[in-house]
Parts: C-alpha cells; sequence; structure tokens
C-alpha cells in the first residue's frame, strides 16, 4: 500500500529509533521528579511526547533542507531530493506528529499542555538556524535539551532549577557531537554560505570545541549528582560516560573522519542509555531502603 510504503520511507529518513539520544536524559528527569519509579501512565505519554517530537522535528527539517540536500553529495539520496517521498506526505507527517505531541502534552497536566507550542517551535525553527549562525549545533542541542526540564514538569507541574543542570548538560552534549558531525561537510558549507563550526573555524579548531563541550557536560553532569544528593551509583555511571567520551572522541582526528559515523550514532545511543541505568539504578536503591 502506498501510504505504507511513505510512513515506512518516512521513518527510515528521520531514524526513528535514534530516538534514544534524549529520551533516556528525560527518563532519567522524570525519575528524579518522582523520587523513583513514576506512574506508568505518566512514562508513557512521556515517551510518546519525546518520540512525536523529534519525529516532527526530523521529518520538517529534512522538508527545510530538501534543496541543500540535494546540492549536497553526501545527502542527495535522502528520501525528499530522491523523489522516494513528497514534500506534501512530509509536510502531513509533521502535522500529524505534532498533533500527537500537543496530545500527550495534555494528557500530562496543563502546565505541558501550554508549553506544549514554545516546545514545537523550539525544536522546529531550529532547521533554519544554520543560515544565520554558526552556533546552531547548541541550538538543536537545547532543542533536545529541554527534554528533561519537561519531563519534570510533566511530573510535578512545576519546574525545578536543579534540573536546568541535566539540561544544559544535554545542551553541550549535543552541540558537542553535531560539532563532530558537521566536520563532514566542512567544503559544502563554505562553498554554500553555511555557518557551523567547521565551517568557522576548521576542523582541528571544531574538534577542541566539541571535547570543551563534553567536558562541560561532564561537569555539569557531576553537579546534577551532587545537587540531587545520588549516590556513587550515579556517580560512576559518569565516570563510564567520560570513558565513552573519550573513546568517541579518539575515533576521530582532523586527518581521518572515516569512523565519524561510528562515533555519531552508536556511541552516543550508548552514553545516552548509560547514564539512564546507572541513575534509574541509583534512585531505585535508594527508595527501597528504609
Amino acid at each position: 500500500m502506498p501510504l505504507l510504503t511513505n510512513i515506512k520511507t518516512t521513518l527510515e529518513m528521520i531514524k526513528w529509533e535514534h530516538s534514544i539520544f534524549a529520551l533516556p536524559f528525560a527518563l532519567s528527569a522524570a525519575m528524579l521528579a518522582a523520587g523513583g519509579m513514576p506512574p506508568a501512565a505518566k512514562l508513557g505519554w512521556i515517551v510518546l511526547c519525546m518520540v512525536s517530537a523529534r519525529s516532527a522535528a526530523m521529518a520538517f527539517n529534512r522538508i527545510a533542507d530538501a534543496r541543500i540536500d540535494a546540492a549536497n553529495p553526501r545527502t542527495a539520496m535522502r528520501a525528499i531530493p530522491a523523489g522516494a517521498l513528497s514534500q506534501k506526505f512530509a509536510v502531513s507527517f509533521v502535522i500529524v506528529a505534532c498533533g500527537l505531541f500537543v496530545l500527550g502534552a495534555a494528557e500530562l497536566n496543563r502546565v505541558t499542555l501550554y508549553l506544549s507550542p514554545m516546545a514545537l517551535a523550539v525544536v522546529l525553527l531550529y532547521s533554519y538556524t544554520k543560515r544565520f549562525t554558526r552556533w546552531s549545533h547548541l541550538v538543536l542541542g537545547f532543542a533536545l535539551g529541554i527534554a528533561p526540564a519537561a519531563a519534570w514538569i510533566a511530573i510535578r507541574g512545576v519546574l525545578d532549577p536543579r534540573i536546568l543542570l541535566l539540561t544544559a548538560a544535554v545542551t553541550f552534549w549535543v552541540g558537542g557531537f553535531d560539532i563532530l558531525y558537521a566536520c563532514q561537510d566542512i567544503e559544502f558549507d563554505r562553498a554554500n554560505s553555511l555557518n557551523s563550526i567547521p565551517q568557522a573555524m576548521g576542523v582541528p579548531r571544531a574538534l577542541i570545541v566539541a571535547r570543551a563541550l563534553h567536558l562541560l557536560m561532564l561537569g555539569l553532569l557531576v553537579a546534577l549528582v551532587i545537587a540531587f544528593g545520588l549516590g556513587k551509583l550515579a556517580m560512576a555511571g559518569i565516570a563510564v560516560v567520560a570513558l565513552l567520551l573519550a573513546y568517541e572522541h579518539s575515533l576521530v582526528s582532523a586527518r581521518d573522519l572515516s569512523k565519524l559515523n561510528a562515533a555519531f550514532f552508536t556511541m552516543n545511543g550508548v552514553i545516552a542509555v548509560v547514564f539512564f541505568v546507572f541513575v534509574a539504578a541509583d534512585l531505585l536503591l535508594r527508595s527501597s531502603q528504609p
């Protein structure tokens, strides 16, 4: 059926499985807000909001960048420029995904519902930022970084300033690995007046900026553990994350970007899951003690 084929093509285009990047951080925030395991229904609506918002953002990005992708040899075979998917269907997909996000937000509480248009504006409008700022990487980071704060509000109905440490950590983490990923397109970006840290600073300095952002991330995660009074398990998780980040950066150098996809796709999913597992274990262990 054409509809099912289009849906499959769209899911492949947006790489929906990469929702795992920010989802574990949102679930960590939900558990911090609940002091343990939140209600299953709340978790379900949070997952729906996360997946639908990211799906809408990725599909919107492919629409906004269709002409750019068509001109770039690395991205010319993406579904829209290759003609495998129409922009009309992609727009319909974005509308449905946004609707599901608002539905999920409404089921959580009034505050999440009222804030849902603002959240959608952040994740959708990121797509245009590389046209006017080299710091679009941090805008993308913030688009994912609001997930922990949103998950906290979903559980508590109010914002605790401490959870903004996790928002900042995710912002710098995503910004750092997006800088790594952008190193692939440095020549294309320069030729087409697109902004990025690699385009503005060159690959060697861009790698230094990415490392600095990831060091900031680690510092913020330590501050988060201290702010919430978490224990040795959570600290051990941060240590593992640090080792994984070090390995990720070891895969990439100014002279060799051939392993960049492995660094971007595989390691970052592992990092997010590892952090969640250790924080969840720490919280569950504490909540089970008398």
